[in-house]
């Protein structure tokens, strides 16, 4: 790995050379308002860590939050694996809460233990657990905070401050021994688990989930749709009937649309950093319940709906939501090859605009393709979990577009019989900007980063 940062058109070829100056205004509509650092260009290379756990530039530290398969010190059972999205929460004098997602098939090596009053589906054993830290980011306490649901891969929080956890799965109930329909959203609360219990939020829909965004000025929840085949999933906005309500508001239900971008059935198609589409439109879903056919195969009109592969990141800043497709590949089905885009939706402006692509040229071998999980980064710009096989990296974006890397894994690699093997996930950040927090898929692994961010 190389240490110094390099413009993201080196590492996979931006199609168009304007690509920085594009992510830069982007980042500069971000960052509007917010109190984050100048932008800067990293923090130097990776130092082997000599426990042969994470690698970090000097400087920075490290602390194990927590492994799967020790014990919960709620006396619950054991930490679960597959760790994945997670969020972290402001807590009473200084503590955090941190609600980390366990993306459990029926086949998951550790199941979240279930807990009466907190299960959905006693056959599943996806869920989320939550992590309490004192003012000095030592564990006070770690509990089951949702059990029973499945495949929990991403969310988001809330402007409330709790976390939604997104099912990435359409499997109904007799399905894998399920006894309940699952593909649903359910909402979390860290700090006290028992608030929100494990009520599916139905009416935001039932499909293969990966993560949300909320805009804070009107309560409007945007989603990403992961699917796995043909024809991929869709971007959607869920219009809830008690918007920006606080905790339990979003099971009074709403309306779910899916987005159209007129002349673009496939997000894939365009391949030029700072396209823009300014007329998008929002299609009613006919059946958000998927009761006899998934959404993305619903009869939308004769105009159909946009579809992407691998819609995975989605984060609310500035006044736009951003979403990521982490890939396409036309061999699976896409109508065109990419290794990733950030997208940007302006709601004001019904406006959507490709904010960058890498390209498919593999020539020079930097790290960072295929991004997932993503979060707003303390010293300004974005820090990005690389997906796929053995990916093994955190890296950092620039306001100015330039990526550097932030810490590697060495713990294991990714194979061919488990591929996430090792992969990071569920980046973010404390209240205070300090601490950088995030999930070592496989084994399950929660690291504390601390050290000179700027």
């Amino acid at each position: 790995m190389t240490s110094a940062p390099r413009r993201l058109a080196t590492r996979r070829q931006i199609l168009v050379g304007s690509a920085a100056v594009a992510f830069s205004g982007a980042f500069t509509e971000l960052f509007a308002g917010t109190a984050v650092a100048r932008g800067h260009s990293g923090y130097g290379p990776l130092l082997p860590d000599p426990d042969g756990l994470l690698d970090l530039p000097k400087g920075f530290r490290y602390r194990v939050l927590s492994r799967e398969g020790d014990p919960l010190r709620s006396g619950e059972g054991t930490v679960p694996s597959n760790h994945d999205g997670m969020a972290a929460f402001a807590g009473r004098n200084g503590r955090v809460h941190l609600v980390r997602n366990h993306e459990n098939r029926v086949t998951g090596r550790i199941g979240v233990p279930t807990v009466e009053g907190l299960t959905y589906d006693p056959m599943g054993k996806g869920g989320c657990t939550a992590l309490e830290l004192d003012s000095r980011g030592s564990v006070r306490g770690e509990r089951v905070a949702i059990a029973g649901t499945a495949v929990n891969c991403a969310g988001g929080p809330t402007p409330w401050n709790t976390w939604l956890t997104c099912e990435e799965t359409e499997d109904k109930a007799g399905t894998n021994g399920y006894e309940k329909d699952h593909g649903f959203i359910f909402e979390v609360d860290g700090a006290d688990p028992r608030r929100t219990g494990a009520v599916p939020l139905t009416a935001m829909g039932r499909f293969q989930h990966e993560a949300i965004a909320v805009d804070p000025e009107n309560g409007v929840v945007y989603e990403t749709e992961d699917a796995f085949d043909r024809p991929f999933g869709l971007f959607y906005r869920f219009l809830p009937e008690k918007p920006l309500g606080g905790t339990g508001s979003l099971r009074a239900g709403g309306t779910l649309e899916a987005m159209r971008v007129p002349g673009v059935p496939d997000l894939s198609l365009i391949q030029e950093t700072g396209a823009s589409f300014d007329r998008v439109e929002w299609v009613p879903v006919p059946d958000p319940q998927a009761a006899v056919t998934p959404i993305r195969l619903q009869d939308f009109g004769p105009k159909g709906v946009t579809h992407a592969q691998k819609l995975e990141g989605c984060y609310w800043g500035g006044s736009s939501v951003y979403f990521v497709s982490s890939f396409a590949r036309s061999a699976e089905g896409s109508a065109a090859d990419h290794f990733g885009q950030v997208w940007r939706y302006e709601p004001a402006r019904r406006r959507l605009t490709l904010v960058i692509v890498f390209g498919p040229d593999t020539d020079i071998q930097l790290p960072g393709e295929s991004p997932d999980n993503i979060c707003l980064a303390s010293g300004g710009g974005l820090m990005v979990c690389e997906d796929g096989g053995g990916a093994q990296h955190v890296l950092g974006v620039t306001r100015r577009g330039e990526v550097y890397p932030m810490a590697r894994g060495r713990q294991n690699i990714g194979t061919a019989d488990d591929p996430e093997w090792g992969e990071f996930a569920g980046v973010t950040f404390s209240p205070d900007g300090r601490t950088m927090f995030v999930n070592c898929y496989t084994p399950g692994t929660t690291f504390a980063v601390t050290g000179p961010w700027r």
